[in-house]
């Protein structure tokens, strides 16, 4: 079985070099590594190819694609069966392929038949305290990875060429989201999905408040494009445009009841990150100091998920029916031409 390795970058600049090296590094190595380039304006494409010699790398650089494009150009050009894609900006545990293509070819207890898609992990590679209490904030933790509740992350993800071509790619109309969309017709068409949590790569986490803020107004524009998770969204307005305010007058009027209201609220939105945070390899005196980041991180996540949604929604209307086709195909229905 042969893999290719694709992905797009745009500005990486010397943030490539881990991830270059780590490939390097893999105890099975790709046998070809397809990489776009969306017009990096640094030197991007000069350090991807002063590692030509090392590594089976082709460079095609295509102005203006955005990560869906970009990902499709690379897999229509890639030669092998097998596509894993993972990011620029991420460093790969020296074991990541080996882990994430070991389930293609073979049947097991859990899977009658080769998967289509094989989900990676990704943990967090932080640098300060901020990104230890924005980790646990927003990366899942590997218990909460299965079908339906951990949408794989194309950071960290391989399937078939076959099963790509079948759903018809990435989709070009989403600028941001567009893996959360490509997995959710997977989902949806009935595609076979394999999780592999040992399949990790790092990933670090924003450096800044202002950097968090701007990826998850991103985010939300993306949802707004896809016309995704509108419950959610709507859940989270009704949370601060509503049960925020009541809980407030109600503080003001009668404390006791209204302490009881934010306790309640804060636990329903603070619990989860705060176990992550119990359970990252931290001395305690950093898990102290990054606890109380947490509730401001998840303000400001929130807020900048408020500010992004509606900007997506009018491309998100436009896009429709082009969306729903997409999110309602019948892959199975294909299975033998896919196969």
């Amino acid at each position: 079985m042969k893999v290719s390795l694709i992905l797009t970058v745009l500005n990486e600049g010397d943030a490539l070099r881990p991830l270059l090296e780590s490939i390097l590094a893999q105890s099975r190595p790709p046998d070809e590594i397809v990489v776009v380039d969306g017009g990096s304006r640094d030197e991007t494409v000069a350090i991807l190819e002063s590692y030509c010699d090392r590594l089976s790398l082709r460079v095609i650089v295509a102005p203006g694609a955005g990560i869906s494009q970009g990902r499709n150009i690379a897999i229509r050009h890639a030669r092998h069966e097998v596509i894993a894609v993972t990011d620029g900006g991420v460093r790969l545990d020296p074991a990541w392929l080996e882990h994430l293509t070991g389930p293609f070819g073979k049947r097991g207890a859990h899977c009658a038949s080769p998967p289509d898609l094989v989900s990676g992990f990704f943990r967090p590679d932080p640098r300060s305290r901020f990104e230890d209490a924005l980790a646990a904030t927003t990366l899942p933790a590997p218990e909460e990875m299965g079908r339906g509740r951990f949408l794989p992350s194309s950071r960290s993800v391989a399937f078939t060429k076959a099963i790509w071509t079948a759903v018809g790619g990435y989709p070009e109309w989403m600028s941001y989201s567009e893996d959360v969309l490509f997995d959710l017709a997977l989902l949806r068409g009935g595609a076979r999905i394999a999780y592999m949590p040992e399949a990790v790569v790092y990933f670090r986490p924003r450096p800044s408040l202002a950097a968090f803020a701007r990826q998850y107004r991103n985010y939300a524009y993306g949802d707004g494009q896809g016309l995704l998770w509108p419950r959610r969204h709507a859940i989270r307005y009704a949370t601060y445009l509503l049960a925020l305010p009541l809980a407030l007058t109600l503080l003001a009027r009668r404390p006791t009841l209204g302490l009881v209201a934010l306790a309640g609220g804060g636990g329903a939105m603070f619990f989860t990150p705060l176990k992550r945070l119990a359970r990252l390899q931290l001395a305690w005196q950093h898990k102290v100091a990054a606890a109380p980041l947490i509730p401001i991180i998840r303000l400001v996540g929130d807020l900048a998920k408020i500010a992004g949604f509606p900007r997506g929604l009018p491309e998100g209307w436009a896009n429709r029916d082009r969306t729903k086709a997409y999110l309602s195909q019948n892959l199975t229905a294909d299975r033998k031409q896919i196969e």
